[in-house]
């Protein structure tokens, strides 16, 4: 059990409040700040929050064959520092029984339609009960969308994309809904905001006695092989205050190249700010580790992961600055995912993928057809009435 640090209830045991247990669920595949974003809501809405992960089977049942495997799920939700607690191998269809064996109070879901293979509200026990809230669901941005941007290879703010022949053969066909438009965009739709930013910030200035870190790059399409690195930095001193500079997109792209990054810086700083272990994020943070940069935020010790560091664009090494002082250390995250082995994973499983995302559209698009129709009827009695 992870707590998120949040102050606990003062006074005696027998005047404090009994704490609002809140529970959530979902796939929470290919966790991105949609999901955190979700998790933050719920959270306020209570003192205690609860998220329950469904297994690899039930996805596959369900909605198709899942991106991550349910313990790279689970670890990926342990770490938005929103959750108090996670449930393994929760069930698909939220029942009282859950909420009561956990002993929560109600049921917190986004603003979207969540359904059965055979067509049915996930959420309908709950709601009847009563103990059914909602919370906005963030706009621009879903697991089908990332997907889609993968699939499509889509360029929009760079410029030096290399369409292989695989590529034109199948762009075509990738992403066409039931009615021949795609759901899908490989421009990101979010819009950014400071609100948006205070919200997922933790607003913690660095205290004395605190160990400040920096660590850098594009970390686009934050996943487990960062959570991973991030935890053992996280480990290297008592009180550590993380900050993870992320390079603009199009620094990005000119070190990792083809269509990188996937999601936009916007998109990126959430994503980050969402973790548990980092305390800052510098937004468009220079490639070059500099003194000036090292200055300004008193920085103590300067980590990288074991990939490859690409050298600066006059070919220098961007962490010369570090290691002259002596404060630069490889860490070793343990994990061998990056985001080009996600990418990998999409593009061969792309038809399963591509057969998953229609199928969730058509189902989608079903029951906002017969919302409509049963609207539709009720208006047409109230003018007969």
């Amino acid at each position: 059990m992870l707590r998120n640090g949040a102050a606990e209830a003062s006074g005696s045991p027998a005047a404090a409040p009994r704490p609002v247990r809140v529970w959530c669920d979902g796939c929470y595949d290919m966790v991105h700040y949609g999901h955190s974003n979700q998790l933050r809501q719920a959270r306020a809405m209570g003192d205690y929050l609860i998220v329950g992960i469904h297994t690899d089977e039930e996805i596959a049942k369900h909605k198709g064959p899942p991106v991550f495997t349910q313990e790279e799920r689970y670890k990926m939700v342990q770490a938005i520092k929103w959750v108090d607690e996670i449930a393994p191998r929760a069930p698909y269809v939220s029942t009282l029984e859950t909420l009561d064996k956990y002993n929560c109070d109600f049921c917190v879901h986004g603003n979207d339609i969540t359904l059965t293979v055979d067509g049915k509200d996930t959420y309908e026990e709950v709601k009847a009960a009563g103990r059914y809230r909602e919370c906005n669901r963030t706009q621009g941005v879903s697991t089908t969308d990332l997907v889609g941007r993968m699939l499509l290879m889509t360029k929009a703010h760079h410029s030096n994309i290399d369409e292989d022949l695989d590529y034109r053969k199948h762009k075509d066909n990738f992403g066409k809904g039931p009615k021949g438009h795609s759901p899908w965009t490989g421009v990101s739709q979010f819009l950014q905001t400071s609100q948006k930013i205070i919200q997922f910030a933790s607003g913690k200035e660095p205290q004395p006695g605190d160990t400040i870190i920096y660590v850098a790059g594009a970390f686009d399409l934050f996943h487990i092989g960062h959570v991973d690195f991030l935890e053992k930095v996280h480990l290297l001193a008592e009180r550590p205050y993380i900050i993870v500079g992320l390079h603009f997109d199009q620094e990005v792209n000119r070190y990792k190249g083809k269509n990188y990054p996937i999601m936009n810086i916007h998109e990126r700083t959430l994503s980050v700010l969402a973790c548990r272990y980092v305390s800052e994020v510098v937004i468009g943070a220079p490639y070059a580790v500099t003194a000036d940069l090292l200055d300004h935020f008193r920085v103590e010790l300067v980590c990288h992961g074991l990939t490859e560091v690409v050298p600066d664009k006059d070919g220098s090494d961007p962490y010369q600055e570090p290691k002259r002082r002596g404060i630069f250390q490889l860490v070793d995250s343990g994990s061998n995912l990056t985001t080009d082995l996600i990418v990998q994973r999409i593009i061969k499983n792309r038809l399963e993928f591509e057969a998953r995302n229609q199928k969730k559209e058509a189902k989608e698009l079903a029951v906002l057809e017969a919302m409509k129709k049963t609207e539709e009827e009720e208006h047409k009695k109230g003018l007969q009435g």
